[in-house]
């Protein structure tokens, strides 16, 4: 059994031993006026989740001080990362951050995909040599100096913001190639923690079974992106192929890497994202070229119940999902 089949039959256990093992148990639950009970379940779970992951951090800070976390598209890596580095600090653990983000080529070797546009995405728009210098520094005990990425001017730029490690310190790192040894070819691979983040489910029930973390994760990214990003739903759903299609080459062939695999997935989720999203959805012209993937995800969400107002108001800011519908307190 590979890392990723284990993390889903460890949730499928747990739905079953909770209780709510199908869509039509799930819509039970929600009509009876227990969404908010619900919700705590499943918070408690993630807190537990979380705590167990820096558990395991702060077994091997001997021998791992970075920490690397990758995931697919909207699994909550951003929310996931910070609470794994909140319950490290209840550890006594300080973690540092260091943005992948700044370590990208200037912009004029970034490499171009097939059509001539700049691949952000690849292995090769990072600036390995500097990033792997950087990090043994680091490890070594050296003073280094963090850069910043200037988007506009296409540049590396130095902060004067300047890390040492010190004796509970652990850098914490995320991004598209964190699970790849590629990334940092010349640290030890034994000296590095890697994390998956994955919005992984099973729920059987429906026309069609809901357990696609794709499609899940599809509506994550549309809610978000409509609220913070100015992205219209079908901006977000014509741009999917390309994600997946990075996630396809960048993240999915390294996933079982990762020491441990953090499943984001909430049984609430989806009742969550049903009352944000068909609104938009809906709201997709018949002549739009996104109108046929947005019928296939409003019929994915016909056998979902979706929660109500009073009911999201509980959802804690501290909440996977606050990143995706708002009011985060991380």
């Amino acid at each position: 059994m590979t890392k990723i089949e284990a993390a889903k039959q460890e949730y499928t256990d747990w739905c079953e031993a909770v209780g709510i093992d199908n869509l039509d148990r799930l819509k039970e639950v929600i009509e009876a006026g227990k969404a908010i009970d619900l919700i705590n379940l499943c918070e408690a779970r993630q807190e537990r989740k979380y705590a167990e992951a820096a558990d395991q951090i702060f077994w091997n800070r001997k021998t791992r001080r970075i920490v690397m976390m990758s995931g697919p598209s909207s699994s909550g890596k951003t929310s996931s990362s910070k609470r794994i580095a909140q319950q490290a600090k209840v550890l006594g653990l300080n973690p540092k951050v260091i943005e992948l983000d700044n370590y990208f080529v200037d912009r004029e070797k970034t490499p171009r995909d097939e059509n001539g546009e700049y691949n952000f995405e690849a292995l090769e728009a990072m600036d390995i040599k500097f990033l792997g210098e950087q990090l043994s520094d680091l490890l070594a005990g050296k003073e280094i100096e963090l850069p910043k990425f200037n988007f506009v001017q296409g540049r590396r730029e130095m902060t004067g913001e300047m890390l040492h490690l010190e004796d509970n310190d652990i850098l914490f790192m995320e991004g598209i190639h964190a699970l790849n040894p590629a990334l940092v070819p010349g640290i030890d691979q034994h000296s590095i923690f890697r994390i998956y983040i994955s919005a992984l489910s099973s729920l059987p029930g429906g026309e069609k079974v809901h357990n696609s973390t794709t499609d899940k994760r599809l509506l994550r990214r549309m809610v978000r992106d409509s609220r913070t990003r100015g992205a219209s739903p079908e901006d977000t759903i014509l741009r999917w192929p390309s994600v997946r299609r990075g996630e396809t080459e960048h993240v999915f062939p390294y996933e079982e890497n990762a020491n441990i695999i953090f499943n984001s997935s909430t049984l609430y989720d989806l009742p969550l994202l049903k009352y944000y999203a068909e609104p938009l959805l809906h709201g997709i012209a018949e002549s739009s070229p996104a109108y046929a993937k947005a019928q296939d995800l409003i019929k994915f969400l016909e056998v979902i119940v979706p929660l109500q107002p009073r009911e999201i108001a509980a959802i804690p800011p501290t909440s996977i999902m606050r990143e995706f519908i708002g009011g985060q307190t991380l």
